[in-house]
């Protein structure tokens, strides 16, 4: 195993009924924004309930955050942090919030004279310091609720970048499972396919002796494998619902993570075809995991071959034979809850879309991967078989 220091000071609040301790974890003298999506926390009651927990708070709010939140939207939220001296964020909805939410955090308490996003995203600067956030989350998908990361796009110049800084770990994310009840189906599928391709990225390498690692890593993607048909069925079986949602948080908390290698190549070219086409998050990943595995299939076979054998009991003592099972079988698993895993099922040009990544790795300079080996010309490679 390898050295690592770990640290997450998140307090989880989670279960039925729990978005009413909120006043218990916010003191009363902070002026808040809270921040919200496109208006489903209006519809499903989540709203109401916030706002009825913080009666007597200032509270400021701020909605219509995208999904794959826009960088020229965040900046309307940053101008009224900054003129209306904003003490503390209160993200109130999925992921992509609470991602925004993180940005504006550190653009809040950012007074340079560079482009923020040009700052934090692509130059990668650190966050020296940030408004305190907290958050309701209402989508399992991310795991941005206990994580210090965020994902923001670029309208102007079709980019899609992470961010992480340690300042940006939420104080608090209240999870109430009940609150997921009412997901359209498709967000529902998308965040099974996030939480997925989340695990992938952080098992799925090389063999470093991790064994605990590993077995959190399985047991997170057998749990999924075996509850999505149940929320599929019945999307108010509230155990499914909450098996999901904490899935969706230890995916990617860190806690299988460390002291292993990383790839989070299949997210960096996915956020490409978000960024260019405009495609859903989790549909991204879906096209790009399965040919991903394939053009790495070798210098990842062991780990494949493992996750074949103890999550979709392939009885194959070879493991080369075993990981192309693997790959089919995860396949299976995205088509069989609904999930389309080609591009042209998109009506996207294989082709042009391998051009357009090549062409921007190219200009970046990338090695992606555990080992540094996916360039622009291997990326295009693996979108070319999409």
């Amino acid at each position: 195993m390898n050295n690592f220091e770990f640290y997450c000071p998140t307090k989880v609040i989670f279960g039925k009924d729990t978005i009413s301790e909120l006043a218990s974890n916010i003191d009363k003298s902070k002026k808040i924004l809270m921040t919200y999506g496109g208006g489903s926390i209006k519809k499903n009651g989540v709203y109401d309930q916030v706002k009825q927990a913080l009666a007597g708070y200032d509270v400021i709010e701020f909605g219509g955050i995208e999904p794959n939140p826009k960088y020229e939207t965040l900046m309307k939220a940053v101008e009224i942090a900054k003129r209306e001296n904003v003490d503390f964020l209160l993200a109130v909805g999925g992921g992509s919030t609470l991602d925004g939410t993180k940005f504006i955090a550190a653009a809040s308490k950012y007074f340079g004279e560079k482009d923020a996003y040009d700052y934090f995203m692509v130059e990668q600067n650190p966050v020296v310091d940030a408004l305190p956030l907290a958050d309701v989350i209402t989508l399992p998908a991310t795991g941005s609720e206990m994580n210090n990361g965020g994902v923001i796009s670029r309208i102007a110049t079709d980019e899609k970048l992470a961010f992480h800084s340690p300042l940006l770990y939420p104080q608090f994310s209240i999870i109430d499972p009940q609150v997921t009840f009412s997901l359209p189906v498709k967000q529902t599928i998308n965040g099974i396919v996030d939480t997925f391709v989340h695990v992938m990225e952080q098992y799925c390498t090389y063999e470093v002796n991790s064994p605990l690692q590993d077995s959190w890593a399985l047991g997170i993607l057998r749990t999924l494998i075996e509850e999505a048909p149940k929320v599929l069925a019945n999307p108010n079986d509230y155990d499914a619902r909450a098996n999901i949602f904490w899935c969706a948080t230890c995916g990617l908390n860190y806690w299988i993570s460390v002291g292993v290698p990383q790839d989070w190549a299949t997210h960096m070219i996915g956020h490409e075809l978000t960024a260019f086409y405009g495609i859903d998050h989790g549909q991204s990943l879906a096209i790009v995991l399965p040919r991903l595995l394939k053009n790495q299939k070798i210098s990842k076979s062991k780990k494949l071959a493992k996750l074949a054998r103890e999550v979709f009991g392939v009885e194959e003592s070879v493991d080369l034979k075993a990981a192309d099972l693997a790959i089919s079988e995860i396949e299976n698993f995205f088509n069989s809850i609904g999930m389309k895993t080609k591009l042209s099922d998109y009506d996207i040009d294989a082709n042009e879309a391998a051009e357009k990544i090549r062409a921007r790795f190219s200009s970046r300079n990338v090695a992606l991967g555990e080992k540094g080996n996916i360039t622009a010309d291997v990326a295009f490679d693996i979108v070319k078989e999409a």
